[in-house]
């Protein structure tokens, strides 16, 4: 039996694209760019918020005017370990700051990390000295982002 998918109103739908789009606007501007009166409007956002739908709010940074030029993929393959192990390896991934997404993957590899960096020679520092050190990897294989295409946290509301 497959996960029933949560169904949103077109109200709910408005103002879940519209905080995305922009999430400082005031919850008077939110009510008028979706069509209610401003009570309604902050209960269903408190609802949304209640039900973990929106989980957070944050700004947008452009990393490059914080002088991180070089964004990485990096493939890491992990020796076969315990389930500490791998708890160890994911705590060494949520301490390091320059790595700023990771994933479990299946495939060729365990896991993708998503790493930023002020310029190349920082980048080698970070995988040699610190990334290839978290326990229990084996072999990291990094890829180097040229042209950013798209880059959106927005999610479809279909």
């Amino acid at each position: 039996m497959s996960e029933e998918k949560p169904r949103f109103s077109a109200s709910e739908k408005a103002i879940l694209g519209a905080l995305q789009r922009q999430g400082r606007m005031s919850n008077v501007e939110l009510a008028q760019q979706v069509g209610l009166s401003e009570s309604p409007c902050f209960r269903r956002v408190k609802q949304l918020e209640d039900d973990k739908v929106i989980t957070a709010y944050c700004a947008v940074v452009d990393q490059r005017r914080l002088g991180l030029e070089v964004t990485a993929f990096v493939q890491v393959d992990l020796e076969q370990g315990s389930e500490a192990d791998t708890d160890d390896f994911m705590a060494a991934v949520r301490a390091e700051e320059y790595i700023t997404e990771c994933y479990a993957m299946s495939g060729e590899y365990d896991y993708l990390l998503k790493v930023v960096a002020r310029n190349i020679d920082h980048f080698g520092e970070i995988s040699m000295k610190r990334i290839l050190k978290f326990p229990g990897v084996k072999n990291i294989v990094s890829s180097f982002n040229l042209l950013e295409v798209k880059n959106t946290r927005q999610l479809p509301l279909a």
